[in-house]
């Protein structure tokens, strides 16, 4: 799969604009301020093919991008600390409800999580959903560039103890910034492209 070869399809501001069934779809999901466009650039080779916002939040749409016409990347709204009207944060919560609850979405879910801290309320929230959807699942623990080595092994085991991961869903630790974990997350998301 050529990964330079991307195309922005859409934004899907409701369920009705959902694109289902015809590529396989890897969902990345995240809180605003942790960096999951700069995880979906850094796998595009890419500088703001996902828009990287000064201010979290920024992504507010389900926005799709096909892969070398082979796969779609689809970028959810971040959750949590966006500075955002209350009726906004309801639409989100609505809309990714009903994207969660539709079937034929999803292909593989990859959320992402801080490597630096205990995943959030709203993380377990997401990851349940993602578990609850019964596809594959993998979590990347971004930033992890910011960590002591001896800081990487406890810090994935209390990110997979608070996300209450089964054993056989994968925890990658990764750096947008320094490509840390790049080959390891692409040779996951390969295995779901034909």
């Amino acid at each position: 799969m050529n990964l330079n070869n991307v195309e922005f399809i859409k934004s899907a501001a409701s369920p009705k604009d959902f694109i289902s069934g015809s590529q396989p779809s890897i969902v990345f999901a995240g809180k605003s301020n942790v960096g999951k466009s700069s995880v979906i650039n850094r796998l595009l080779n890419r500088k703001n093919i996902a828009r990287v916002g000064s201010s979290p939040g920024k992504t507010v749409h389900v926005n799709y991008f096909l892969i070398d016409r082979k796969a779609y990347f689809v970028d959810l709204p971040g959750y949590g600390f966006a500075k955002v009207a209350k009726t906004e944060k309801e639409r989100w919560g609505k809309l990714m409800e009903e994207f969660f609850a539709s079937e034929g979405l999803i292909t593989l879910g990859v959320m992402i999580v801080d490597a630096r801290h205990k995943p959030t309320a709203d993380d377990v929230i997401m990851a349940n959903w993602f578990m609850s959807s019964g596809c594959p699942f993998i979590v990347i623990a971004n930033k992890c560039d910011k960590l002591k080595t001896s800081e990487m092994e406890p810090n994935v085991k209390v990110i997979r103890e608070t996300l209450e991961l089964p054993e056989e869903d994968r925890v990658i630790l990764f750096s947008a910034e320094k490509g840390t974990g790049y080959s390891e997350l692409l040779s996951a998301i390969m295995k779901f492209v034909k």
